[in-house]
């Protein structure tokens, strides 16, 4: 690594391939490397913060750049996130209303395009079905082999993918909201008495209910579903009025796709453990498969494939312990 300065100190990392510093000058600052995958990292993640800072929200801001080799420096908006703010508390609702207006304001950005610091115009893409599809993938190619052999993993990924393929094509409400695309309370800051947003990277144009689901259904803190009803009801009565007026779909997205993000994250975390070595996620997977029973369990979409699935993964693989060591 190129980074050599008394003055930084490394912090600990995501589930990203970003190592990350602060700076200590006059202020401290945020120091981003990212030599693999480091278009989206450093490149697209800044353009990403530009929009959000020019729609009157928070986000990193880019102080200086060396991209040749491989960093940014960002705002620095210290250690506290909201996720660390709410988990002790009794109350959560509170800061979750908070947090659901933030996400509203989020979802009426409409900027599709920002030119990044190469002086070059990225344009945000939108999610297709093809990306929901690759996706959920991450649930047959890694999750699966690290619960199955490979002659179970090729039978479950042909009984099962048309049919949730199938599913996706259902999805009835447009691409045409803002959607950051990992909103949950862990990339949310609490810095000088405001939310603010990081790991906007994957940032896209998409369904109003996918980052809505992402933050109901996070699968980093245990929730209650009188609380997760709460929220999306406080949502429901302030979000857009092309919204309200097909709620049916909108909560009929809702469910698909917060199923379709639980798979995913079945798949990341597993490839996380057995790609790069990161084991500190093996924890959430019994809580994931939770959420995915109570979306799952009583919808008319997935009833069958939920007592199939069942069947073939039964509760004791569900809450199985791998080795965290």
């Amino acid at each position: 690594m190129i980074l050599r300065n008394n003055n930084l100190k490394l912090l600990s990392g995501d589930a990203s391939h970003r190592v990350f510093f602060r700076k200590f000058n006059k202020k401290s600052s945020i120091i981003v490397y990212a030599k693999k995958d480091k278009r989206k990292n450093l490149l697209i993640y800044s353009a990403i913060n530009k929009i959000l800072n020019s729609s009157n929200l928070s986000a990193p801001k880019l102080i200086s750049e060396n991209y040749k080799k491989n960093f940014i420096e960002i705002t620095d908006f210290g250690d506290k996130t909201i996720f660390q703010n709410i988990k002790k508390k009794k109350n959560k609702f509170s800061d979750y209303k908070k947090i659901v207006e933030l996400l509203l304001i989020l979802q009426k950005i409409n900027k599709k395009k920002i030119k990044n610091f190469n002086k070059k115009y990225y344009k945000l893409p939108k999610y297709s079905l093809k990306i929901l599809i690759q996706e959920s993938d991450y649930f047959f190619n890694w999750y699966l082999p690290l619960i199955f052999n490979k002659k179970k993993v090729n039978y479950m990924k042909k009984k099962y993918r048309i049919k949730l393929n199938t599913i996706y094509k259902k999805l009835k409400q447009k691409n045409n909201f803002f959607v950051h695309r990992d909103f949950h309370v862990s990339n949310l800051m609490y810095y000088k008495k405001k939310i603010c947003i990081i790991d906007s990277q994957d940032a896209l144009y998409g369904n109003a209910a996918y980052d809505l689901a992402s933050l109901v259904d996070d699968v980093r803190i245990k929730t209650s579903k009188d609380l997760k009803n709460k929220i999306l009801s406080f949502y429901l009565n302030k979000c857009d009025k092309k919204i309200q007026l097909n709620l049916k779909d909108f909560i009929h997205d809702f469910n698909i796709l917060s199923v379709q993000r639980n798979l995913k994250i079945l798949g990341i975390f597993a490839r996380l453990f057995k790609r790069d070595k990161k084991n500190m996620y093996l924890k959430l997977l019994p809580y994931t498969w939770k959420l995915l029973d109570l979306r799952m369990k009583n919808n008319k979409y997935f009833n069958n494939i939920y007592r199939e699935l069942s069947k073939d993964i039964p509760n004791r693989i569900k809450n199985k312990r791998f080795n965290e060591n």
